[in-house]
């Protein structure tokens, strides 16, 4: 029954979303995630009863936002009465435009990063600052990996004069690498900047058209996965000294080791920093309707963890370090409740 349920309410909302003329936001059209089979999970330990119909912004259909943020929608929806409308978009920047200009997500997933640089208005939110959004929680660790075939390529100042993928324009990895890149003194000036997505940037490292590519995301990572099954991998380690000016300069990073293995042949660890995929909402949600998404989702990460392997990241302390935008208050009094302050605006 909640399976049929949830396929109806489902639809009706698609076809709510229709009559109104769709979307504006700039990212591609919304798709809606399955819903997870939440039939034979526990029974969430559940706040008071709330209720409230909501949209929430992930990323393309292929990526882990899109299929983590169903099961988190389905679950939530499951177990209270906070309907959740999970639906695909163009990921982080879009979302925030989703939230705060256009109006047509409540909730969504961004990077930690790209959060930030809305909030603060810088980076290619400069001149389009938008903080009319806040936090619920971090949810699981992206990556971010320095991914070379050259053995030759053993520092990030080994990158200099160099042909490297660096995401797409205004991606979270674009300014991931302006990010690494300057804590060597160096600018995408110092290197020859290749624009494309990570399976394009592992074809053209298998092709030899690129010396290294810069990969933000959870790993193992698919792409990378496949690249090593036909090619020597190598992951390039972000040193001390350069690691702590990182750090310092832009602490919504945390360093990160990945460990040997985690690719075919990648037989050393390597150094290097993550972002926190994040569930943020706007910032007029009420109180009682974010602190149950919150209790429900982190009260319930083991029965989250049977339906998606993202949910065994999930965690008080990682839903709260290094966080460097206000929280919802509603999520506030749960972490409160739990002994952690974080930090609210009025």
């Amino acid at each position: 029954m909640k399976k049929t349920f949830a396929l109806l309410l489902a639809l009706s909302m698609v076809f709510a979303l229709c009559a109104c003329g769709g979307s504006a936001a700039p990212a591609p059209a919304a798709t809606e995630a399955p819903a997870a089979d939440v039939a034979d999970a526990p029974a969430a330990d559940a706040p008071a009863a709330v209720s409230a119909k909501l949209t929430m912004g992930t990323g393309g259909e292929a990526g882990t936002y899109y299929a983590f943020g169903g099961v988190l929608g389905s679950y939530v929806g499951s177990n209270t009465d906070v309907s959740i409308n999970v639906v695909s978009s163009g990921g982080s920047a879009a979302n925030i435009t989703g939230i705060v200009v256009d109006g047509i997500y409540d909730l969504a997933t961004v990077q930690s990063d790209v959060m930030t640089y809305a909030y603060n208005g810088t980076n290619s939110f400069t001149d389009n600052k938008m903080d009319a959004f806040r936090v619920l929680g971090g949810l699981y660790a992206e990556t971010v990996q320095i991914v070379t075939c050259n053995p030759d390529i053993t520092s990030v100042a080994d990158l200099k004069g160099k042909n490297v993928c660096v995401g797409d324009v205004g991606s979270g990895t674009y300014f991931n690498t302006v990010d690494i890149l300057a804590a060597y003194d160096m600018t995408l000036d110092d290197i020859t900047p290749v624009y494309q997505s990570f399976g394009d940037s592992t074809e053209s490292l298998k092709d030899g058209k690129i010396d290294a590519a810069v990969i933000t995301a959870g790993a193992p990572t698919t792409a990378v996965v496949d690249l090593a099954t036909s090619n020597s991998v190598y992951l390039v380690s972000i040193d001390d000294e350069h690691m702590t000016k990182l750090l310092a300069d832009c602490p919504w990073y945390a360093s990160y080791t990945i460990p040997a293995g985690t690719y075919n042949g990648f037989d050393s660890d390597a150094v290097t920093v993550t972002v926190k995929a994040t569930l943020v909402c706007r910032a007029d949600l009420a109180d009682d309707v974010a602190y149950a998404i919150v209790s429900t989702i982190y009260n319930n990460a083991d029965a989250i963890t049977a339906l998606h392997a993202k949910g065994a990241e999930l965690s008080l302390d990682f839903a709260t370090d290094g966080i460097a935008v206000p929280f919802a208050k509603g999520a506030a009094q749960f972490y409160a409740e739990n002994g952690i302050t974080v930090a609210t605006v009025d």
